[in-house]
């Protein structure tokens, strides 16, 4: 008969996952407060709250990473960090971005209303791109 031993333990320690999102950047343990994604066609990077889940093409940052955040020379960095905003999309945030996303198929210079040219819109404020940013309708 063969002796009994003990559950067989490894030559290497395991580690344990962190449930806990962790900051991207080489060396770094502390935890994601925040998530970057560049828009390459916009030439912007954008950092935002932590995303719902990770993705692989967005990074998570600790708060002092994203507190520091550059971006390459002609480049603009947009900062979405609103702790008052809502977890989740409302129902105007989805409808401006698929109104965003039919604004952006379009051909250049046509509208889906008129199918001509494009028609101001009082309540714009400012244009980059296909995004457009409205004044609020309390102004």
């Amino acid at each position: 008969m063969g002796s009994r031993r003990g559950p067989l333990k490894s030559a290497v320690p395991s580690n344990v996952v962190s449930p806990v999102r962790r900051c991207s950047r080489t060396a770094c343990g502390r935890p994601a407060v925040a998530t970057l994604t560049y828009v390459y066609a916009d030439s912007t990077a954008v950092l935002g709250p932590l995303a719902t889940y990770a993705e692989p093409h967005c990074y998570d940052l600790c708060a002092e990473h994203s507190e520091r955040l550059t971006a390459p020379r002609g480049w603009e960095v947009v900062r979405l960090l609103d702790s008052s905003a809502p977890a989740r999309p409302s129902g105007d945030d989805l409808e401006a971005l698929a109104n965003a996303v039919r604004e952006a198929a379009r051909p250049p210079g046509r509208t889906a209303e008129t199918g001509g040219a494009r028609t101001a819109d009082p309540r714009e404020v400012a244009r980059r791109g296909h995004l457009r940013v409205l004044r609020s309708p309390d102004n």
